[in-house]
């Protein structure tokens, strides 16, 4: 019997649209406190902003699925952006009496936390505002979104720290999310808390993601795929392509051919996939999908031209935008409910973790083998995330036990049904 499957358009409209306010807020501030680090204590000051925006949030992901399966998704999301809000007024207030870089970097610590905490409570959420074969299609509404932010939020940010200052786009993103928190109150109203059973303390339900993995196939599998895909993308698109548009005397311009192609294949493929995802069968989505970035991103490092470059970006994208939303459907349909938020937080840092790796890693092979060579094998290692999907898609393998044939004599009882593995919902 197929599983039945809703989806309240309505909560998702408004989550997903809170969410690309909060993520093109982020952004705009993004670029606002770099900018003025930048003027304050030059690249030294940029790279401490930015490690105190990417480090706390790293580790704050972890205790905040904990948070979120403990004391529900609403408790987490409500008061992570009201202190957001409270946290970019009081800063506003400071930058505007102080040019120190003290403040700014206290700032992009409470900010990141702040956003590790609530990011599992909203992956985790989603799930209760749409199940069964519509979850893919939410899914691949909130990463359509994922794609706009930056092209939005950035250029907002640039031009709000060039006309005014810094302390007037810090009180811009506060007044976002306090509209943001307007739209979350209705997004959970009615979300009940979850009962506080008392078995585990915060650092045991820390883990529980962790454990999850090792326990699961599927998942773990499915972690694999993600990790794999991110690991082999991060370097060329954020490295590699400025290298390779320099040496061939492309110019600037053609890294934002580039990145815009990729970034247009992505959002229209997660566009269509807000409409069409779930009539597109799972493994399409997750394997076929998989090949094609992978080969794509071999491709990409060969192409002649500015325009082959950004017609291949705009298949990359285009599988990307299929692929990340059947990747998260698929791990949140394979986590128990009661954890869904440790599981999240788990999958969140196989993207958020592996991008500093891989661009240090692969940086250092490229001064041996070269950039070009690099990158072709950044897109054979891609092809592991494919082949993971393709495991984590396959039934466990019941054994076969030589059974008696019963004589005429013996009464012949019933055969129990043997117990299987709940497989994925696949549309």
């Amino acid at each position: 019997m197929q599983e039945s499957s809703f989806i309240d358009w309505r909560r998702v409209a408004v989550l997903v649209a809170g969410n690309a306010l909060s993520l093109a807020g982020d952004f705009v501030l993004l670029v606002a406190l770099g900018w003025t680090a930048l003027q304050i204590g030059g690249a030294g000051a940029v790279t401490t902003l930015v490690l105190a925006l990417t480090i706390p949030r790293a580790l704050m992901l972890i205790f905040g699925g904990a948070v979120a399966d403990g004391r529900g998704p609403r408790f987490l999301v409500l008061r992570a952006t009201a202190a957001r809000v409270v946290v970019l007024t009081a800063g506003a207030a400071v930058v505007l009496t102080t040019d120190s870089l003290w403040p700014l970097v206290v700032i992009a610590v409470l900010e990141g936390s702040l956003l590790g905490l609530s990011s599992p409570a909203s992956g985790a959420m989603i799930t209760t505002l749409a199940t069964g074969d519509q979850l893919v299609r939410a899914n691949s509404l909130y990463g359509t979104v994922l794609r706009v932010a930056p092209i939005v939020g950035a250029p907002i940010g640039a031009w709000l720290i060039a006309t005014w200052e810094l302390w007037h786009a810090m009180l811009v993103v506060a007044v976002v999310c306090a509209v943001v928190f307007a739209g979350l109150l209705y997004v959970t109203s009615g979300m009940v808390r979850p009962e506080r059973t008392g078995e585990e303390n915060l650092i045991r339900r820390s883990s529980a993601g962790f454990r999850l993995l090792a326990e699961d196939r599927r998942l773990r599998w499915l972690f694999v795929s993600a990790f794999c895909l991110d690991l082999a993308f991060a370097w060329p698109l954020e490295v590699a392509l400025p290298l390779l548009a320099d040496s061939r005397s492309w110019g600037v311009g053609a890294v934002g051919i580039v990145v815009a192609a990729f970034s247009a294949g992505a959002m229209a493929a997660g566009a269509l996939g807000a409409l069409l995802a779930h009539r597109i069968p799972l493994r399409a989505r997750l394997v076929a999908s998989g090949v094609v970035i992978a080969l794509g991103i071999a491709a990409m490092a060969l192409m002649p031209s500015v325009v082959a470059l950004a017609s291949v970006a705009v298949v990359v994208g285009a599988m990307c935008g299929l692929n990340s939303p059947a990747v998260v459907t698929a791990y949140q349909q394979a986590s128990p409910p009661a954890r869904m938020g440790t599981a999240m937080a788990t999958l969140a840092l196989s993207a958020v973790g592996t991008a500093p790796v891989s661009i240090a890693a692969f940086s250092a092979l490229s001064f041996l083998i070269g950039v070009e060579t690099t990158w072709v094998l950044c897109g054979l290692i891609a092809l592991a995330g494919p082949f993971a999907a393709m495991r984590a898609l396959r039934r466990r393998e019941v054994p076969v036990v030589a059974v008696r044939e019963p004589s005429e004599a013996e009464p012949q009882e019933p055969a129990e049904a043997q117990p299987r593995e709940p497989a994925l919902a696949v549309s």
